[in-house]
C-alpha cells in the first residue's frame, strides 16, 4: 500500500508521516480540491479547446492521494524516484504533481499572522496595535543535518548546493560555519503559541541583528520583543546580560538570564517543529528559486499543526 491507504488504514500515523494530523490533512484536502476546481474553470475558460472536453489521459491518483504525495515529500524529502515508487507513478509525474501541489498549499496556508492580515489594511492595524501587549520572541535558524558518528547536531549544518555564480557564493558562503547557507528567522508569540512574522531565504553569513531591524518596520514602534545576545544593540528588545572581560555576573544578571531563557525556549520549540519537515532542516535539493516559497509553505503548515490557523469551513 502507498502512504495514503496507511493513513487511511491507521489515522494516527498521518502526522508521523505527512507533519499534521488525519482530521487536519482531511480538511486541507477539502480546501484544496475546492481551490483546484476552480483554478480548472479559469483555466477551462480561457484557453482555447482542440480536443473534446475529458479526452485527456485520466490520472492515476485521486487529488486526496496527490495532496498527501506532495505533504510526504515536504516531511520525508524521499527522491523523487522513490517517491513515485511509492505513489505508483513514475519519478517525471511525481515531480510534477509535487509543484502542482505545493503552489496551492501555498496560497491558502499563510505563513504567519501578519501575512494572514495583510491584504486587510484595517485587520492589519489592529493586529499590530494588540500585539503591543505582548513581548514576542524572535530567533534564527540554520538548516541542520543530523548528527554523524554521534556528533553534536547543533554542530551539523544541511548547507544549501554552492551556487555556480562566483560573486553569489561568496555572498551565501559563511566564514564560521565553512558552509553555504541560508538563514531564516521567526517571531513568534509568547510561548510559541503563533508565527507572528517569518523571514527567509538570507544569505548565512547575515547578521541576526540586521534581520531583526528588517523585520521591526513590520511592527507598531512601541513594539518590544525577547532574543538571544545575538540581538545586543537593538531597539526595544530584552537580550541576556553579557559577562564583561575579567568579570562576573552578579547573581541578579544571573537571575535574569534565567528568567529570559525560560520564555525564549518557547520559540525554539517552535523551530523545532517547523525542522520536523525535512525539507526545512536537511539539505535543500530543490531549484534554489522555490526555497522562499518551500520554507513558507513548512511555516504555514506549523501553524495548522499546532492549531493557530483554522482552515475556512
Amino acid at each position: 500500500m502507498n502512504t495514503f491507504d496507511y493513513i487511511q488504514k491507521y489515522p494516527l500515523r498521518a502526522k508521523q508521516l505527512l507533519g499534521i494530523s488525519y482530521d487536519q490533512f482531511t480538511d486541507l484536502v477539502n480546501r484544496a480540491k475546492q481551490c483546484h476546481e476552480e483554478e480548472q474553470l479559469k483555466l477551462e475558460e480561457s484557453k482555447i479547446r482542440i480536443h473534446r472536453r475529458g479526452g485527456r489521459r485520466k490520472e492515476i491518483l485521486s487529488i486526496p492521494e496527490q495532496v498527501c504525495l506532495c505533504l510526504f515529500y515536504l516531511r520525508q524529502i524521499p527522491t523523487f524516484e522513490v517517491l513515485g515508487i511509492n505513489f505508483g507513478i513514475s519519478k517525471t509525474e511525481a515531480n510534477d504533481t509535487f509543484h502542482y501541489w505545493r503552489k496551492i498549499l501555498r496560497n491558502i496556508l499563510p505563513a504567519s499572522l501578519l501575512e494572514q492580515v495583510e491584504n486587510k489594511e484595517g485587520d492589519l492595524i489592529i493586529v499590530q496595535e494588540i500585539l503591543t501587549n505582548f513581548k514576542l520572541l524572535v530567533d534564527s535558524l540554520e538548516q541542520h543535518a543530523s548528527p554523524l558518528n554521534g556528533g553534536n547536531p547543533r554542530t551539523r549544518l544541511a548547507p544549501i548546493d554552492r551556487p555556480s555564480d562566483n560573486d553569489e557564493q561568496k555572498k551565501f558562503f559563511s566564514g564560521k560555519k565553512k558552509q553555504h547557507t541560508r538563514k531564516n528567522q521567526i517571531v513568534s508569540l509568547p510561548e510559541g503559541k503563533d508565527i507572528i512574522d517569518v523571514k527567509v531565504g538570507s544569505p548565512g553569513p547575515t547578521a541576526d541583528i540586521k534581520l531583526f531591524r528588517e523585520q521591526q518596520t513590520k511592527f507598531d514602534k512601541g513594539q518590544e520583543f525577547e532574543g538571544d545576545k545575538a540581538y545586543q544593540g537593538g531597539e526595544n528588545i530584552t537580550t541576556p546580560h553579557k559577562r564583561k572581560k575579567k568579570q562576573k555576573l552578579s547573581e541578579r544578571q544571573k537571575e535574569g538570564n534565567k528568567a529570559l531563557s525560560s520564555k525564549r525556549i518557547f520559540v525554539e520549540h517552535l523551530i523545532r517543529v517547523v525542522k520536523i519537515f525535512q525539507v526545512a532542516s536537511q539539505r535543500f535539493r530543490l531549484n534554489a528559486d522555490v526555497y522562499n516559497e518551500i520554507v513558507l509553505l513548512v511555516c504555514g503548515l506549523v501553524r495548522l499543526r499546532i492549531g493557530t490557523f483554522v482552515l475556512p469551513a
